[in-house]
Order: structure tokens, then C-alpha cells, then sequence
């Protein structure tokens, strides 16, 4: 699965947040990651109360997105993503050491040059964050 991932994303280790793109449709990206106790940021967010930080939340469904569309052919292989936007970020649950997060995002709008997309991000059936972004598209 990491390297059909790696395949699918620019991103490496230590910020690499996707490990499975379950489903991939022109209307909806399903994908999952589940963080481990040695990422990185947990050192030092919070050390006694390791907590996966909102912005790598954020991270986590942009990343998400754009492995679901490059795994659908909709961005060439030379094309990188970058934020333009995040908007209505909401974080409703925590996510610890262990938990698995399932993304669910849904474009909003796809074109060669940009990406507007809506994602939810949960553990279980609860929700732990949500947000809307835009990227903006380039080639290396």
C-alpha cells in the first residue's frame, strides 16, 4: 500500500499522511491513515499528552484528495499541489497515538489549474475535524 501512496504523492516521511485510498470517484475520496506513537510531532505535541496536531489533520485530507485524483488520472504525474486556501477548519475530537482516521473528501471543484475540495476526517464514527481548501496546481 506505501507504495502505491508513494506512487500517488510527492510527500515522503516524515510527512506523509495517507496510508490507503479505499474508494476514489469523480464525487468522493475515501482514505485512511492510522498515527502511530512514534510520529515525529509527538515528541513535542504534548509529550505527556501526545495529541496529532489540527494543521497535520488538515494535511491529512489534502493529502487524501489529491491521492485520490491523481488515482483516478485526473492530475498528470509531474503535477504538485499546493494550498492556496483553507477555509471553515473545525476540530470536534481529538486524534491520539493509535487511532485510525478516515478521510472523506468531496470535490467541490476540479480543474487543471486548481482544486477546491470539502473533507471530513474521523475516528470511528465520530467526527474530528473538517475543512475546505483550495490548491493551486503546478509541475515540478
Amino acid at each position: 500500500m506505501k507504495s502505491e501512496i508513494e506512487s500517488l504523492l510527492p510527500h515522503r516521511e516524515p510527512f506523509l499522511f495517507v496510508d490507503e485510498i479505499i474508494e476514489a470517484s469523480n464525487e468522493k475520496i475515501t482514505a485512511r491513515r492510522i498515527f502511530s506513537e512514534s510520529e515525529y510531532f509527538f515528541k513535542g505535541h504534548f509529550p505527556d499528552y501526545p495529541v496529532v496536531p489540527g494543521v497535520i489533520l488538515v494535511e491529512t485530507m489534502a493529502q487524501s484528495g489529491g491521492a485520490g485524483l491523481r488515482k483516478l488520472g485526473v492530475l498528470g504525474e509531474d503535477s504538485l499541489f499546493f494550498f492556496a486556501t483553507v477555509d471553515k477548519v473545525k476540530f470536534r475530537r481529538q486524534v491520539r497515538p493509535g487511532d485510525e482516521v478516515r478521510s472523506e473528501i468531496e470535490n467541490l471543484r476540479v480543474s487543471p489549474k486548481m482544486i477546491k475540495q470539502r473533507g471530513k476526517a474521523y475516528v470511528g464514527d465520530e467526527l474530528a475535524a473538517e475543512a475546505e481548501w483550495l490548491c493551486l496546481i503546478g509541475n515540478k
